[in-house]
């Protein structure tokens, strides 16, 4: 299964980066980070705003995608997503979507939205990372935690400052960011098994939704016609990647998408 292969490599990239910067002084840059930013939760309330809320996500290329080809530079589109998102979501993964933790730095310097770290978090060492680089929000996906690192992740990422996106895709999965009193709970439309995509399981997954929790749809939102349809799923926000990444101009996309 291709999800336990993206885990497995990045359990070895763990064994470098960590003899780059161990995790003592991993932790005292994150610490210094709490100390200066102030930007605590700031995630959480870009997404708890009236309305529709919408997540620019950059990422250079997923397992069922292959290499994506940005219409514009970096830049521009943090120029883009600064004038019409309401935050950013920046994959730091290397091997599968050639990410890096140097795109969430360079983006820091280039917004001031709250940024979430989506990678996948198996290890405390990233939680720590996270803070230190900048990111504002990290992604915890059920599917690779067990119920004591689901727990422990998501209360070490709120003692950093951090929020956490709780990632499910099916019942079991969704009654166990529940349980551990998820405020931001998303729901992946795609299939972590195959990368199948169901915009179904939104709807689905929608009703074991409290609705005082913010619901985040994910994956496989291209066309209007998916916005129409996650908006009558109660959904509080999106979270968009490969139709921002292929657009030409994101900022009209997003602000007709928010209109609808």
């Amino acid at each position: 299964m291709i999800l336990d292969e993206i885990v497995a490599d990045k359990e070895k990239r763990l064994i470098e980066i960590k003899k780059q910067i161990p995790l003592s002084e991993q932790q005292r840059l994150a610490e210094d980070a709490k100390k200066q930013t102030g930007r605590e939760h700031c995630f959480l309330q870009a997404l708890q705003k009236p309305g529709i809320s919408i997540i620019g996500e950059f990422k250079q290329a997923s397992p069922s995608l292959g290499k994506i080809e940005s219409r514009i530079p970096l830049t521009d589109r943090m120029d883009e997503y600064n004038a019409s998102v309401d935050a950013i979501s920046c994959l730091t993964e290397e091997d599968h979507f050639l990410g890096s933790v140097d795109y969430l730095k360079q983006i820091r310097r280039l917004s001031e939205l709250p940024i979430l770290r989506k990678d996948f978090m198996i290890d405390e060492y990233q939680f720590y990372e996270a803070k230190a680089i900048g990111a504002d929000a990290v992604l915890l996906i059920a599917a690779i935690l067990d119920d004591a690192k689901l727990k422990s992740f998501y209360q070490l990422a709120a003692e950093l400052g951090l929020d956490a996106l709780v990632e499910t895709h099916d019942e079991t999965e969704m009654e166990r960011a529940l349980a551990i009193d998820a405020k931001i709970i998303g729901v992946n439309n795609r299939d972590l098994r195959d990368f199948t995509i169901h915009l179904e399981t939104s709807k689905r997954l929608s009703k074991l939704i409290p609705e005082d929790k913010v619901f985040v749809a994910e994956s496989g939102i291209r066309t209007d016609e998916d916005i129409r349809y996650l908006k009558e799923c109660r959904v509080d926000a999106f979270l968009i990647g490969r139709a921002f990444m292929e657009a030409e101009n994101p900022r009209a996309v997003a602000f007709h998408w928010k209109e609808l």
